[in-house]
């Protein structure tokens, strides 16, 4: 289901959708197309796209693609999935359960979790 959202393989695209997407959640997944877990959260987002398009943009992160390594380093991204969320180009933390609250790793067990998660981002945003 990875192929019908928006896939970023160069920096310069993750740098324009965080920088243009203004007003919304921005969900950036970090993996690979071909992990099992991956694909089972990319088949999650892909069902839930439409049901958050209102507050929330998906795209997913090639994190084999040497020009987003930037990202994968920056992030510390030494576990796949990762999802790292954005409000308006600001990094936003979460509490996830975990120590780490600069994103969410692992996926999710169903579609509404995910909807939850991201409603739950969008309403602890302060305007």
């Amino acid at each position: 289901m990875s192929f019908l959202m928006t896939t970023l393989r160069e920096k310069k695209e993750v740098d324009s959708i965080i920088r243009d997407t203004i007003d919304k959640v921005l969900v950036l997944r970090f993996g690979r197309s071909t992990d099992s877990v991956c694909l089972h959260l990319d088949d999650i987002l892909s069902k839930s796209v439409r049901e958050v398009s209102k507050f929330a943009t998906v795209a997913l992160v090639d994190i084999d693609s040497a020009d987003t390594h930037v990202y994968v380093k920056y992030f510390d991204i030494t576990l796949i999935p990762s999802i790292v969320f954005f409000f308006n180009a600001h990094h936003m933390k979460m509490d996830s359960g975990s120590a780490d609250h600069t994103k969410w790793v692992g996926s999710f067990q169903k579609k509404q979790d995910f909807i939850d998660v991201v409603e739950e981002s969008g309403d602890s945003i302060h305007l």
